[in-house]
């Protein structure tokens, strides 16, 4: 339990060395989504929940009231999932979804802490002919996914660890998004009531 707590440390570390390309990312993305962008995001495993972690983020909300925001995880939609991977194989699941999904300016967001799953590399590659925007989260560099991104936050850190200081980063994100978009005004939006 110790040894697993003292290997956070190297991971908050990286990601206070890279503080200001994440906040970068929230205001971005901010800036997008309000012009009407959308976010894509996929990941395996537990990269998985990390990217429904974000989307559930964008489309509810993190601190306050605000409007919801179109945030998809390509993972979480079963049905096309199976299909996907059952028709085309497990290779091409994100990558068909960002074909049909993505437009110029959206963002797509791969996590993955080995950085080295053919699925993210695909999608990457699928969003990079769309111009859609993408971002890595990773486990340490130099590694394949953190290199065919547009940019990367690679964390320093051992498997577990690096996972659990994407979860920071995401966070660290969202605060800088939702900075940006009370800034722009764009706060209101509790639920919409019918008085129909």
């Amino acid at each position: 339990m110790r040894i697993h707590l003292e290997n956070v440390l190297p991971a908050l570390r990286s990601l206070e060395r890279q503080a200001d390309r994440l906040a970068e990312w929230g205001v971005e993305l901010a800036q997008r989504l309000l012009s009407g962008q959308k976010l894509l995001a996929a990941g395996n495993g537990g990269s998985a929940a990390e990217a429904q972690h974000l989307t559930a983020e964008l489309v509810g909300r993190f601190d306050g009231e605000r409007m919801p925001f179109s945030a998809i995880s390509l993972h979480a939609e079963s049905s096309a999932v199976t299909a996907i991977a059952n028709d085309y194989g497990y290779e091409e699941l994100f990558a068909r979804q960002v074909r049909a999904h993505g437009r110029s300016g959206d963002i797509l967001v791969l996590l993955s802490t080995s950085g080295q799953s053919p699925n993210l590399l695909r999608a990457a590659e699928a969003a990079a002919r769309l111009n859609v925007t993408t971002w890595a989260l990773t486990g340490p560099a130099p590694n394949p996914l953190a290199s065919c991104c547009d940019q990367a936050v690679a964390i320093d850190a051992i498997s577990a660890n690096a996972q659990e200081g994407h979860l920071i980063a995401l966070h660290a994100i969202c605060r800088a998004f939702e900075a940006e978009v009370a800034r722009k005004g764009q706060v209101n939006a509790g639920p919409e009531v019918d008085r129909g």
